[in-house]
């Protein structure tokens, strides 16, 4: 009951923290993580554990608490580590869930900070992140992001940029929308960590190729 009691209230703290983002990176986008990523535990059988599977819930429900793109204070960077003290969860998780969310962004990857030595429930919680933006809700997610940043949608004589670094990456002056697909997006399926991960991947990355080749049929002139 107490580890049911933890998860409440992190979606009522996600529900709060998050409710002036805009629709790319709101509560509903953190719900649904939380769902493929228990999901994609119990595909990789890490239902018989309770304590992998609160690690995983917990991390999936707070990953996107104190991002850097929304952050409008520097005390946010400290409201999960807080929250978790405060409900009394066990050191050794608090531990697992912070290094989880603290590692699992596309940007930590770039930056060198993730290696092959993750745990099982890493691979799951950032699987469903980035499930989450790709397909068709990450087609969704991307342009209501790049809507809500008044970036330009498409413009070929801007290329996406190749070998991108950390800073590069959180760097996004000048950027065009439909450059993140070729940036980010696309790369995601063979960044997938866990066996399940990756065959769902497989169908949201097709759907992605499929919109990509009619958008720029259609910016040309040629459907």
């Amino acid at each position: 009951m107490a580890k049911r009691e933890a998860a409440r209230k992190a979606e009522k703290l996600v529900e709060s923290a998050m409710k002036g983002n805009d629709a790319s990176h709101d509560a509903a986008h953190v719900f649904r993580v939380r769902d493929l990523a228990i999901s994609l535990a119990r595909e990789e059988g890490l239902s018989s554990s309770p304590d992998s599977m609160e690690i995983v819930e917990l991390a999936a429900l707070l990953h996107d608490i104190g991002d850097y793109k929304y952050m409008r204070d520097p005390s946010e960077e400290k409201i999960v580590e807080e929250f978790l003290e405060n409900e009394g969860i066990e050191e050794n998780k608090r531990m697992k869930i912070l290094s989880i969310i603290k590692g699992m962004g596309f940007k930590d990857e770039l930056g060198g900070l993730a290696n092959g030595n993750y745990s099982l429930e890493f691979g799951v919680v950032q699987d469903a992140d980035r499930l989450d933006a790709i397909g068709a809700i990450g087609i969704a997610r991307c342009f209501t992001f790049g809507g809500s940043r008044k970036r330009v949608l498409h413009d070929p004589t801007i290329q996406p940029r190749s070998d991108l670094s950390k800073e590069k990456y959180m760097n996004k002056d000048e950027q065009t929308t439909m450059n993140h697909f070729h940036e980010k997006l696309l790369k995601l399926k063979d960044l997938m960590k866990t066996k399940a991960g990756q065959r769902r991947a497989e169908k949201r990355h097709k759907f992605m190729e499929e919109f990509l080749k009619e958008f720029y049929e259609e910016w040309d002139g040629r459907a």
